[in-house]
């Protein structure tokens, strides 16, 4: 699969890499990175050919945009598509306490839920400031997982004001649940919606009603989380925490399937997702510039088609 087809978000005129930079890691997700090399994977992440870069307030608190930032204003502005986050604003950290430990390389800020209309707009300007760019392509509300009405009520038309106000080109969501990205998807107009973690090799869990949905209404889904947090990469991690025996027994079992065809799993795990019809990109976050250039490579490996077939069978065993 070519990492640098491109898709368009709904209907949009925005085209995304098949393969996209997903900028949590660069906030010190799990495990601190210093700048220079952050700074040499988005570098690399470019020089590559990626076109389209996803980051969020949270990210670091702060952090991540502004890594992010220092290098993609060197860029052309029209060579690339930026999403970033809405619905939580960053606040002073009081006494330097920092609420989250998470991420490790935080700036002074703590994030705070603030889906009114004021909030959404001071997140998103906070967010241009941070970036250091006169625009940005995608806005998605963030993780409002307990926040259902307020999106409805406030956040969503504020973007869908947004929008028509010519500041962003697309809105929608950015979650690591389906169901209600699917009520989402049923009320109201959005373009796209980052999810997270909910169709991979190990969770299918979006493919029952989520995806089929988009699908019919256009909507693209701009596929996080390929690797679950780690897990399918070699790591530790599923869902943000220690990896819990069924997915380890289950990680264990799709390491056999992809040996006996010769396909690396990191390969099987980026691409298995893209094969779908409603995902536009696969979002690939990556620390450093080695990480990046073994995510295109992976993207671009040939899979035979005796593996996807096996894999189904696994699947639905």
């Amino acid at each position: 699969m070519n990492p640098f087809d491109t898709a368009e978000v709904g209907d949009t005129d925005l085209y995304v890499t098949r393969l996209g930079f997903g900028g949590a890691p660069l906030g010190g997700l799990f495990t601190s990175v210093d700048e220079g090399t952050a700074v040499d994977a988005v570098l690399a992440a470019y020089d590559s050919g990626i076109r389209y870069y996803d980051t969020a307030p949270f990210y670091g608190h702060g952090t991540g945009e502004t890594r992010l930032g220092s290098v993609l204003k060197q860029y052309p502005r029209d060579d690339y598509v930026l999403s970033t986050k809405v619905g939580r604003v960053l606040v002073p950290a009081v006494d330097g306490a920092i609420e989250d430990h998470s991420y490790r390389d935080t700036l002074d800020y703590n994030p705070v839920f603030d889906l009114s209309a004021d909030g959404i707009r001071r997140s998103f300007e906070s967010s241009l400031e941070r970036l250091g760019v006169d625009r940005i392509d995608i806005a998605l509300l963030h993780d409002p997982d307990d926040h259902f009405d307020q999106a409805i009520e406030h956040a969503f038309p504020t973007l869908v004001r947004m929008r028509e106000e010519g500041l962003v080109t697309a809105i929608g969501a950015g979650m690591n649940q389906s169901e209600m990205l699917y009520e989402f998807a049923r009320r109201v107009d959005v373009d796209c919606f980052l999810l997270a973690g909910r169709y991979t090799l190990l969770d299918q869990s979006a493919s029952e009603h989520l995806l089929p949905e988009c699908e019919n209404r256009g909507i693209s889904i701009l596929l996080g989380g390929p690797y679950n947090s780690g897990i399918l990469a070699g790591g530790d991690h599923y869902d943000y925490e220690a990896s819990p025996p069924e997915m380890i027994a289950k990680k264990t079992r799709l390491d056999a399937l992809c040996s006996e065809h010769g396909v690396p799993l990191k390969a099987a795990a980026l691409q298995f997702p893209a094969k779908h019809g409603a995902v536009a990109c696969v979002l690939a976050g990556a620390r450093t510039a080695a990480e990046v250039r073994e995510n295109v490579t992976m993207m671009a490996t040939d899979i035979p088609a005796r593996f996807w077939d096996a894999l189904t069978e696994e699947l639905h065993a």
